[in-house]
Order: structure tokens, then sequence, then C-alpha cells
């Protein structure tokens, strides 16, 4: 599980880094700092209840 988060915290920041450099597509970049956060969230939530 925590293999699937990492690759989608991987993937957001890919998102984000292509949504400031593409000036059009600023909108992936805030999208991908919302997803990246709550999958921060998710991950840290999911790992606390494991312990």
């Amino acid at each position: 599980m925590l293999g699937i988060i990492l690759i989608a915290l991987i993937v957001w920041i890919v998102l984000v880094v292509l949504g400031f450099l593409i000036k059009g597509l600023f909108w992936l970049a805030v999208v991908g700092v919302i997803l990246f956060l709550a999958t921060a969230v998710f991950g840290w939530l999911k790992r606390s209840t494991n312990n």
C-alpha cells in the first residue's frame, strides 16, 4: 500500500512541474497540488492507523 501511495505522490509532483512549466496548463499544477496533498494526508492517516 505504501508503494502505491509513493507512486501516486511522484505522479502528482510530475503533474505539478508540468503545469508550472507549460503556461497554458496552470490548472494542471493546481490539480496536482490538491491531489498531492490529499494523497499525502491519506497516506499519513493510513500509516498512523496501522501502528
